[in-house]
């Protein structure tokens, strides 16, 4: 018994040994202590926002745990060592939950720079602000790795991150990084400083020539991404010499000129060459076909041209083609249907001409882009079917017509969808706007599963729309249908990935369905020019992601709802030429989306992911440069289009000619954020309210053809940015306000006409004041004759001081006059030759 009992706590004794150290493999306290005064600073930065709103990112992060068991936080096991180390860490968007986003200082990384054992750090996407910390990251020799895009960085490169011995891969891209490379005053050159570095991630900033020349040293990069920045030199011609390793050159979307140099055949190693969207002139060189390991060759958006008359070799092998922009006239060049291996081809903006080649069908193409050219017919019926891998398919901007091809390789479908889970297709993007087809959309084309964005917009399609079956998960985000035939009520079902829904142009009736309401994520509904009726709903108030709705020119009547107010993100109203009535709503000063500009400009195009594995070919990401439909507004006494990409800079609100009554409420000046404001040709009434001078990035202000009077208030010369002030037709009078910018634009005289007694420079009409000038006394009759008396003494006294000075320089002396001559002078004369 009494040898169990000792071979018990021998047992227990050796276990307490072997789970000793597993018990003690924690993260030292000092790198603990770094990460929680680094999560003190985060809980700081969303204190003001609603726990609501977000989830806490660091929830896991606490005193009483061990840091390597956090979430965003992972550990290495150091060899005879007690503790784990911090060696990565994935802080990348932090805050992306919060709207707006808040602006984060680059002092917040400071207590990370005391984990010297990190090999990866990750702070991309958090709207980090000021300069790069280089002093601090200097002391992060061990990092492999350091990735701080997608933020608001400024300044140039520090010269500390080339100095990380162990640094292969950094990622800066996407800030306001510009200047050069610079080293320290005694270090060598770049190449020297840093051999370890082989990916270099540079594009979206707003840098110049001089970073390009400077990082020609770095004889290690094997990726150099320069793309979107502000280059504008030729491209060095030994840049072939001076790059050995390089696998992927991207420069595209600068304005490089020049030609491609001849040393980039020397590239042997070149996989990807992205040089679109520049200046380049010259022909398109035939040797970039013989570059064996080439798979990516885009070239487009230049002014090269392409030399039709070159022969190119068959091209078994997988490669993606853009010439885009390439003076490309005819048919589609036969030598492209020898290059079997092709499966993403550009050819978008050319000349090209003729039907829908057929040999395009024997090919193996994921991506096809032929936007912008003069193709005309139709599409191939079995286009669907022969191309079952096709993911992009652009064709808007052409002349093609007739009905879409209704093959899609499903066998026996009849409507139904199994297992609620869509078309099996591999369809991400289809966008053929502008053209002339016709005819029913196609079942199974709104049902692809895989379907993102599909634009059939400016066509003639017609007949019944096509129905998204409820409860069926697709990934349509973008649905363009505007300016066709369509018929009938607003449909009630959409998918629940909407956020972009454009139905306007057709003829659609009816009101608005209850149903808009179960797309959480809208973020854009356009139905404007159709025959819609009834009231402005209630329930769009529950569409909380909702920033911008435009129903322009239809039927609506009533009041403007005072619910639409809930919608805090809504930054584009537009509601014109309709028949609302009522007054306007004091309560627009709760739409804080026009309150309040975004921090941080990003696109509602942004939320769809258009780079998701289909489009990554040999683990490289292929570029797709689509073009959206501009948001059309009534801007500046004219229609015009806004960019969908620049879409979130603007704030509109525009509820002209309809049939509101009342004053306009003080609140409207509380929308600081407005470029527009547009209240013209209602009923309003009573004065111009003095808070419309607090307007700051107001760029047009409309409110003619109303019934205002009063006078046009002072406060509006505060206004920086006003080009257009149109208060024509009313009953406004006195003084046009000058000074300020209302002094420095362009005035049209026409934006002030037709009102009761306006004056001023701006209209050349003389205001009453003017001629009641303050006169001097004793009598007015002084100040009138005043101009006549001068110059009356001037032609008196002028004569009459000059034969006074006269008279009194003779009396002193200063004249000597000769005495008088009692002899006859000869009169002299000249002496004449003989």
């Amino acid at each position: 018994m009494a040898m169990e009992i000792r071979a018990c706590q021998l047992l227990a004794l050796c276990s307490f040994f072997i789970l000793l150290p597993a018990s003690c493999l924690s993260c030292p306290e000092y790198q603990k202590q770094a990460l929680l005064k680094f999560k003190s600073s985060y809980l700081e930065i969303t204190s003001s926002f609603n726990s609501s709103d977000y989830v806490d990112q660091m929830q896991s992060w606490n005193s009483s745990s061990d840091c390597c068991e956090w979430i965003r936080v992972e550990c290495n096991d150091s060899p005879n060592s007690t503790s784990r180390f911090v060696n990565i860490l994935l802080l990348e968007s932090l805050f992306s939950e919060l709207s707006p986003r808040p602006r984060v200082e680059s002092s917040m990384l400071a207590p990370l720079f005391h984990i010297r054992t990190l090999e990866y750090l990750d702070v991309s996407g958090n709207n980090i602000q000021g300069e790069i910390p280089g002093v601090g990251i200097a002391n992060l020799s061990n990092l492999v790795k350091l990735d701080m895009s997608g933020n608001n960085l400024s300044g140039s490169i520090p010269h500390q991150l080339f100095h990380l011995p162990l640094l292969q891969s950094l990622s800066l891209h996407d800030n306001s990084l510009s200047g050069e490379f610079r080293p320290d005053e005694e270090e060598e050159e770049i190449g020297n400083l840093t051999k370890s570095l082989q990916d270099l991630y540079l594009s979206g900033n707003k840098f110049s020539d001089a970073m390009l020349l400077s990082l020609l040293g770095l004889k290690g990069l094997e990726y150099l991404d320069l793309s979107h920045n502000y280059l504008s030199m030729e491209i060095p011609t030994d840049i072939g010499n001076l790059l050995p390793n390089i696998s992927t050159l991207a420069l595209s979307n600068n304005q490089l000129t020049g030609g491609i140099p001849p040393s980039i055949k020397k590239l042997s190693k070149l996989k990807q060459l992205y040089l679109q969207n520049n200046l380049l002139t010259g022909e398109i060189p035939s040797w970039l076909f013989d570059l064996k390991g080439l798979g990516d060759l885009y070239v487009g958006g230049n002014r090269l041209i392409w030399n039709d008359s070159v022969e190119i070799a068959p091209n078994p092998r997988s490669f993606r083609l853009s010439l885009k922009s390439c003076g490309l006239v005819g048919e589609v060049p036969k030598w492209i249907s020898t290059q079997t291996g092709l499966d993403f081809l550009d050819l978008s903006k050319n000349k090209l001409q003729g039907a829908f080649p057929q040999w395009f069908l024997d090919m193996k193409l994921i991506g096809l882009i032929l936007s912008d050219n003069e193709f005309t017919g139709s599409l191939p019926p079995a286009l669907f079917s022969r191309l079952p891998d096709l993911a992009v398919l652009a064709l808007s901007r052409n002349n093609f017509s007739g009905e879409l091809p209704n093959n899609f390789s499903v066998p026996n479908f009849s409507g139904e969808l199994p297992n609620n889970f869509g078309v099996p297709c591999f369809l991400k993007i289809v966008t053929l706007s502008d053209n002339n087809f016709s005819g029913p959309v196609p079942q199974p084309l709104i049902h692809c599963a895989s379907l993102q964005l599909l634009d059939l917009s400016r066509n003639q399609f017609s007949g019944p729309f096509p129905v998204f079956y409820p409860g069926v998960q697709l990934q349509l985000a973008y649905i363009d249908f505007s300016s066709n035939n369509f018929l009938g009520e607003v449909p009630a079902a959409f998918p629940e990935e909407t956020r972009f829904l454009a139905l306007g142009g057709n003829k659609f009736s009816g009101g608005l369905p209850f149903n808009l309401t179960k797309l959480s994520k809208l973020q854009r509904l356009e139905l404007q020019d159709n025959n819609l009726t009834g009231e402005l709903p209630n329930f769009l108030s529950q569409i909380s992601t909702m920033q911008v709705l435009n129903l322009r020119n239809n039927n609506f009547q009533g009041p403007i709802p005072k619910s639409i107010f809930n919608l805090s993100n809504l930054r584009i109203l537009d509601v014109s030429n309709n028949n609302l009535t009522g007054e306007i709503p004091e309560e627009f000063h709760n739409l804080t989306g026009m309150i309040e500009p975004p921090n941080s400009p990003s696109s509602i195009l942004d939320t769809i992911s258009l780079d998701g594995e289909v489009f990554r070919w040999s683990n490289q990401e292929v570029q797709v440069s689509l073009e959206f439909n501009d948001l059309i507004v009534n801007w500046k006494n004219s229609k015009q289009g806004i960019s969908t990409n620049k879409l979130n800079i603007y704030t509109f609100l525009d509820i002209s000619n309809n049939q509101l009554f009342g004053q306009i409420p003080v609140s409207l000046g509380d929308l600081k954020a407005l470029k527009l404001l547009n209240i013209s040709r209602n009923k309003l009434s009573g004065t111009i309210p003095m808070s419309l001078g607090d307007l700051e990035n107001i760029e047009t202000l409309d409110l003619s053809h109303n019934n205002l009077s009063g006078s046009i208030p002072p406060t509006l010369i505060k206004l920086q940015q006003l080009t257009i002030l149109d208060v024509s037709n009313n009953e406004l009078t006195g003084r046009i306000p000058d000074g300020g910018q209302m002094g420095t634009m362009v005035l049209d005289p026409n934006y002030f006409a037709n009102n009761s007694e306006l004056c001023g420079i701006q209209i050349r009409v003389p205001c009453p004041e003017d001629d009641r000038l303050p006169l001097p006394p004793p009598t007015p009759s002084i100040k009138k004759q005043e101009p006549w008396f001068l110059w009356e003494s001037v032609w008196i006294g002028y004569p009459v001081g000059l034969l006074l000075a006269i008279g009194i320089m003779v009396l002193i002396g200063y004249f000597t006059l000769p005495p008088p001559s009692s002899c006859r002078h000869r009169p002299h004369r000249p002496n004449r030759g003989r």
